[in-house]
């Protein structure tokens, strides 16, 4: 199972990110959890510098920017 971790305080663009994993994760058909973080502290502590942020399995991918859904899809399947 994967787990999405969709970083940020809960801003317009991290509330879109959020929607686009979760309709990514559903079409790609796999078994996956989503996770929403916007604990000031854990998202420091994985070093996110800039939000909205993703990352896969405590592994951030994309910070600072809303990606495409084709990459959205890339970085879910790898």
């Amino acid at each position: 199972m994967k787990r999405i971790q969709v970083i940020g305080m809960g801003c317009s663009k991290c509330k879109k990110l959020y929607e686009m994993a979760e309709a990514a994760a559903k079409e790609l058909k796999i078994d996956y959890q989503m996770e929403k973080i916007d604990d000031i502290n854990k998202i420091a502590y994985m070093g996110v510098m800039m939000t909205p942020a993703i990352a896969i399995n405590d592994e951030v991918k994309i910070s600072g920017r809303l990606p495409g859904m084709d990459e959205l899809k890339k970085i879910i399947s790898e």
